[in-house]
C-alpha cells in the first residue's frame, strides 16, 4: 500500500514544481500574498483586541487577492489539478499507514475487568451499553465514579484475582491502568470511549466500534508496546508542552475548544509571554538542558 502513496506524492509534487516555473515571474504575485497573509495572521493571533480583528481583516483580504489573482492571471486548472492531488495523496497516505499485521493469538484470561467512565465523551459508555456487554462476555465492568481513585481502584481488583485489565475512557485513564498493566506484567486493552481515542488509533483498533473492542480483549491477539514518562507520570500517547498544554487547562477548554486556544495564544506566544521553562535530560545525572 505504502508504492501507491509514494507515487502519487512524487507526481503531485513535480507537476506543482512545473506549474511553478512556468508562472515566473507572475506566480510572484500571488506567492506575495500569501506570504504576507500568513505574516498578518500570525500578527493577529498573538494580540487582542482591535489589534487583531485588523491583523486577521488584512490577511483574509490579501488571502480573496491570491485566489482571485490565480483565476485572472492564470488557467486554474493546474490549480484544481495540483489540489486534486493532494487529496490523493492524503487519501492513499492514511491508507498506507492502516494496520493490517496478525498479531500471536492471546490467551483468554480467566478474570478480565474493564474500568469505564460513564461521563467520558458525554456518556459514551453508557449510550453503548458498555457494562452490558461486558458482563456478556465474561468480563466484569466496574464503573469510575468522580472522585474515585482510579489507581487504587485498579490494584485493588488486581488483588481480588483480576488477571487482565481493560479501560474504556481517555488517553489519560488509559494512561493510569496501562501502567499499573505494565507494572504487574498483565494484558491490557484500549476500549475506545474517550474523546479522541489516539491511543486507541496508534494501536489500530477501531474507534467507531467500542463493543467490538471487547472482543479483542476476551478473544484477540497480543501486541507489545512502550510506555513513556515524564515528571514520574507514565502516558500511552504524547506530553503537551507548551500552547496546547496551557489550553486544555484552563476550565473553558471543553466546551469551546476554538475560541479558548486563541485566547491563550498572546498569553503563550505573545509579545509579552514568558518563555516556557522546560529542561530535560539526555541520560540520567547528566546536566539539565533547556
Amino acid at each position: 500500500m505504502g508504492i501507491p502513496a509514494l507515487v502519487v506524492t512524487v507526481a503531485t509534487i513535480v507537476f506543482a514544481i512545473d506549474v511553478a516555473l512556468s508562472r515566473v515571474p507572475k506566480g510572484f504575485s500571488v506567492v506575495a500574498c500569501v506570504v504576507l497573509a500568513v505574516v498578518a495572521a500570525g500578527y493577529g493571533l498573538m494580540r487582542r483586541g482591535v489589534a487583531r480583528i485588523i491583523a486577521l481583516a488584512v490577511a483574509v483580504l490579501l488571502l480573496a487577492t491570491s485566489i482571485t489573482l490565480v483565476f485572472v492571471e492564470h488557467d486554474p486548472s493546474d490549480d484544481v489539478l495540483i489540489a486534486a492531488g493532494v487529496v490523493a495523496v492524503l487519501a492513499a497516505t492514511r491508507r498506507a499507514f492502516r494496520v493490517g499485521v496478525e498479531w500471536p493469538r492471546a490467551h483468554r484470561p480467566a478474570h478480565p475487568v474493564l474500568f469505564y467512565n460513564p461521563l467520558s465523551r458525554g456518556g459514551k459508555a453508557e449510550r453503548y451499553a458498555l457494562a452490558e456487554a461486558a458482563r456478556s462476555r465474561g468480563i466484569e465492568p466496574i464503573e469510575l465514579r468522580r472522585g474515585d481513585d482510579l489507581e487504587q481502584l485498579v490494584r485493588d481488583a488486581v488483588r481480588q484475582g483480576a488477571d487482565a485489565l481493560a479501560m474504556a475512557g481517555g488517553d489519560g485513564s488509559q494512561a493510569i491502568v496501562a501502567m499499573v498493566a505494565a507494572e504487574l506484567d498483565l494484558p491490557y486493552a484500549c476500549i475506545p470511549a474517550g474523546t479522541r481515542n489516539h491511543f486507541a488509533l496508534d494501536l489500530g483498533v477501531d474507534r467507531n466500534d467500542v463493543v467490538g473492542a471487547l472482543d479483542a480483549f476476551v478473544n484477540g491477539g497480543e501486541r507489545r508496546v512502550d510506555l513513556a514518562e515524564i515528571n514520574g507520570r507514565v502516558f500511552v500517547n504524547n506530553v503537551s508542552l507548551g500552547l496546547y498544554a496551557e489550553a486544555v487547562q484552563r476550565p473553558g477548554y471543553r466546551a469551546a475548544k476554538l475560541r479558548t486556544l486563541l485566547d491563550t495564544i498572546p498569553e503563550a506566544l505573545g509579545p509579552s509571554a514568558k518563555p516556557p521553562s522546560l529542561f530535560w535530560h539526555d541520560q540520567p545525572g547528566q546536566q539539565s538542558r533547556r
